[in-house]
């Protein structure tokens, strides 16, 4: 059986030496009018992602184009609790009765 790679939603980044790595988008979210991503380590097996840390940071809009900002220390831990109080998102449209595309319980 072919395998195929369905479009990722990579972000590469450069460390205070000069390296680059890369960073998969896994979710964007809003918080306080503010938009955030989390990301993951492309580099990860794929049984290791579902354990993987995951990355917070602010999209901020810089002229035509989105600009990733690391979250500042002091917010991170309320944004992350945010983030974890959120629905997780039904895989097919049939999984919610109310089309809100949420799960329920």
């Amino acid at each position: 059986m072919e395998e195929f790679e369905m479009d990722r939603d990579l972000v590469t980044f450069s460390d205070d030496d000069g390296n680059e790595f890369e960073l998969e988008i896994v979710d964007y979210f809003d918080y306080e009018g503010e938009a955030y991503a989390v990301m993951i380590d492309t580099e990860l097996p794929e049984d290791e992602e579902e354990t993987a840390e995951a990355y917070l940071f602010r999209i901020v809009e810089n002229g035509d184009f989105d600009e990733f900002v690391p979250v500042d220390e002091d917010k991170l831990e309320t944004i992350a609790a945010y983030y974890d109080t959120l629905p997780d998102e039904c895989d097919d449209e049939d999984c919610c009765a109310c089309d809100c595309e949420c799960k329920h319980e």
